[in-house]
């Protein structure tokens, strides 16, 4: 499953300098709805895509979306930080 999106980027309040973007509500209501084997935190396998920089991670359910961690190192190749749209290309790798 391929998903492309816009989202804004925002610091976890938890955790400083911990930076996601959320899947909207629609395509992570698709990736909730496909079956998969469990993994740790019911998180999802994906190589996410910002700008020119590729990289494989998992995306971590919320109560209703998935969230994307960014990497600092993508922060900084990208030249973006918290309060930037960007968009971002994900391939779903399980289901």
């Amino acid at each position: 499953m391929r998903i492309r999106f816009t989202a804004e980027i925002y610091e976890w309040t938890a955790r400083r300098n911990w930076f996601f973007v959320d899947v909207p509500p629609e395509p992570s209501a698709d990736v909730f709805d496909q079956p998969r084997m469990p993994r740790g935190f019911d998180s999802v396998r994906v190589v996410a895509t910002v700008g020119g920089t590729t990289w494989s991670t998992s995306i971590f359910p919320g109560a209703e979306t998935y969230a994307l961690p960014l990497k600092k190192a993508v922060l900084r190749a990208e030249g973006i930080g918290e309060g930037d749209e960007i968009e971002v290309d994900l391939d779903v790798l399980d289901g």
